[in-house]
């Protein structure tokens, strides 16, 4: 279901943009059609008014609002969307007035997170950012406290009466991010056992609806949600995916990215975004059918160097390759693979890349173990990879593919 149960139609949605120059105002807007269609409203139509800045009262100009009131007048619009981050002032005026239910895009991406997320940090992590971004915002929304939990905008947290005072979010967020804190350091251990462990890391990340979750799923059956909208999938899922070699390696799927991610946002789920600052490698899915592929991957590179992953290997994979004509333009990027997720085309490929991206603490060996060390075989066979093993008068030639700790107990057998 695309909107609220207790709703019996989508709300209509009219979106409004201000171009200074400093980013693409068109593209940014078909992204932000998309969004509304994610969040499940009827997007009516749109506006992109060009200004040296936004006003600071009213974001569009005197004219345009007028313009904007008999558009929401005439056409029934139940919620204007502006494709920015609105002051509390803007949003009150504007409201006041249309008459109309205002938000702006980081409450719009919150309100998907919202609905997406399934998992107890995901549900934090959403109620969190949301009731922090709120907060300064409380003053000019007095008419749409009493009214919280019935349209775009209002998910997660409006459903708890936000209508209480500021002393008492606060106390709320405090006891939220107590939760969070506990689940975070849980997470953390998990991390930290899996290092102990030798247990090889790839986080799939990248731009939203690039095809993540299709790769997870292809690769590993992990059953994670595919869905032609942004954002379909919010809470990463972990699943063991066997290389060619013999490797095994966790791959982590993480959530998609949007150009314009708010700061604070990219803070609010930096637990989850470390799956992938963690990870021993980074799979970076781009829709190479897209017109914007390389703005999408300098989005994630961009992410992943706040993220410190700077010197972590990134394999560049350009997926819906079965989509591309002869008009589409790929970037030309080194280490980089074309497949179809979708269909199971150019995974080979991707396999292989992944295979020479493994951390070097991996190792191939052959070794001779003495009869009387005959638990390592015992130990290769069930916390690595065990290739062949050969019985002969000496001992036991074998041959396999260990991690670090394995292979300090094994180096004295090492013959290549």
């Amino acid at each position: 279901m695309t909107y609220f149960e207790n709703e019996t139609k989508p709300q209509r949605a009219f979106l409004i943009s201000v171009d200074t120059g400093d980013f693409d105002a068109e593209s940014s807007m078909d992204e932000l059609y998309a969004l509304a269609e994610s969040a499940g409203a009827e997007a009516a139509g749109s506006f992109i008014q060009r200004l040296e800045k936004p006003v600071s009262a009213t974001f569009i100009g005197t004219g345009r609002l007028e313009e904007l009131t008999e558009i929401c007048n005439t056409q029934e619009i139940d919620l204007i969307i502006a494709d920015s981050e609105l002051s509390p002032n803007q949003l009150k005026n504007i409201e006041d007035v249309t008459q109309v239910r205002v938000i702006d895009r980081t409450m719009l991406i919150l309100d998907i997170f919202a609905l997406r997320a399934n998992s107890k940090e995901g549900k934090l992590q959403v109620e969190i950012a949301q009731l922090r971004y709120m907060l300064p915002r409380l003053t000019g929304m007095g008419v749409k406290m009493s009214r919280l939990g019935g349209g775009i905008g209002t998910r997660g947290p409006g459903e708890t009466k936000l209508e209480t005072d500021k002393r008492h979010i606060r106390r709320k967020i405090d006891a939220l991010s107590e939760q969070l804190n506990e689940i975070e350091r849980h997470r953390d251990q998990l991390r930290k056992r899996r290092k102990k462990d030798g247990i090889i890391t790839a986080a799939i990340v990248g731009y939203t609806n690039a095809g993540k979750s299709t790769l997870m799923n292809y690769l590993t059956d992990a059953g994670v949600l595919e869905k032609d909208m942004l954002f379909a999938t919010l809470d990463p899922t972990s699943r063991a995916l066997k290389l060619p070699n013999g490797v095994t390696v966790m791959l982590i799927d993480t959530v998609g990215l949007v150009r314009r991610l708010p700061h604070h946002l990219v803070k609010a789920f930096r637990s989850t975004l470390e799956e992938a600052a963690t990870a021993d490698i980074i799979l970076n899915v781009c829709d190479a059918s897209s017109d914007e592929a390389l703005l999408h991957l300098e989005v994630t590179k961009d992410l992943l160097q706040s993220l410190g992953c700077e010197n972590t290997p990134i394999v560049t994979v350009f997926n819906k390759s079965d989509l591309i004509n002869d008009n589409t333009f790929t970037p030309q990027i080194s280490n980089a693979v074309h497949i179809s997720a979708k269909k199971g085309t150019g995974i080979d490929k991707l396999l292989s890349a992944i295979e020479d991206s493994l951390p070097v603490r991996v190792k191939r060996v052959k070794a001779s173990v003495p009869f009387d060390k005959a638990g390592l075989v015992a130990e290769i066979r069930q916390n690595g990879t065990l290739l062949s093993e050969e019985y002969t008068a000496d001992g036991i030639i074998a041959e396999g593919i260990i991690d670090e700790q394995l292979y300090a107990k094994l180096r004295d057998y090492i013959i290549s």
